[in-house]
């Protein structure tokens, strides 16, 4: 597992202004639930000033991923909007005290939320997509833009950080030669060398788990999480699993919190990484309903 600081284990078991912010007039959604990570942030921006009086966010995503919309809207609240679009990707790691390399993509996403805010509250279309043919990675939706934009904002000289900032190249590996090609180019530009050597590894080909090892699994997930839940009373049990549907059941003060949403994203990517496979965690309740 990743080597999170204690900042960011706050930020994600406590995370700061979760939720939609009321009457916000500024909105901006990035990411997408088939790439494993979404964010909307909701803002309440003051009309004269232009300053932004409250944020919120809604993720779906690892902990890094909540943990950095967490820090974010603490970062930019009581900014003028042209302050928070200063706000880099790097500042958002660095008021964590750091993020695993691997993870940086989380800040980025939440530096293109602010920027997809902001336009909506100005009228103005703010897209994360391009001109067609310009997509470099197809298995995560990522453009040669974001690529560029990334590599010129973090200095980034090779393939393997371009992967942990964007996730560009981390799927079957096809797009490295684009990845390369922009980051001779940038490099160039800005008199740094590209590091060849400093590929992005292949990704790992895990064997296929039986029903009985695969449920272990899911439990060992689980189970690493409860400690945490149950230090603030909380706690965590798995109910079934169907398919790609893991139901679980939010007990002590995890049931019925207002944040047991957030908890359960939170679960799922945990289960995600250990398994090596997208699954759904969904309440109990959910299962009964459909019973």
């Amino acid at each position: 597992m990743w080597d999170y600081s204690d900042k960011v284990k706050d930020h994600f078991f406590s995370p700061r202004n979760a939720g939609a912010v009321a009457d916000a007039n500024a909105v901006g959604d990035v990411g997408s639930l088939s790439c494993g990570d979404a964010l909307r942030l909701s803002l309440k921006v003051d009309p004269q000033s232009q300053v932004i009086k409250d944020a919120g966010f809604q993720t779906f995503g690892c902990g890094s991923a909540i943990a950095s919309s967490s820090a974010l809207t603490e970062i930019i609240k009581g900014m003028t909007l042209d302050q928070a679009l200063t706000v880099t990707n790097q500042d958002i790691a660095d008021f964590l005290d750091g993020l695993p390399p691997e993870k940086m993509h989380c800040s980025v996403m939440g530096r293109e939320a602010l920027q997809a805010a902001v336009a909506n509250y100005r009228g103005e279309v703010w897209k994360d997509d391009h001109a067609e043919g310009a997509m470099v990675c197809k298995c995560f939706a990522v453009d040669a833009v974001l690529i560029e934009e990334t590599i010129r904002a973090n200095g980034l000289s090779s393939v393997e950080e371009v992967t942990n900032y964007t996730k560009a190249g981390g799927g079957c590996s096809a797009c490295h030669e684009g990845v390369e090609e922009i980051l001779t180019r940038v490099c160039k530009d800005q008199g740094r060398a590209f590091n060849a050597t400093a590929s992005a590894p292949a990704p790992a080909v895990r064997p296929k788990l039986g029903t009985l090892a695969r449920i272990r699994r899911i439990e060992g997930a689980i189970e690493a999480i409860r400690p945490n839940l149950q230090r603030d009373r909380g706690d965590v049990e798995l109910v079934e699993v169907d398919g790609k549907t893991v139901y679980v059941n939010m007990t002590g003060a995890c049931a019925g919190c207002q944040m047991a949403s957030v908890t359960i994203e939170g679960i799922q990517q945990r289960i995600i990484e250990d398994l090596g496979e997208f699954v759904r965690v969904l309440p109990a309740a959910a299962m009964r309903a459909r019973a």
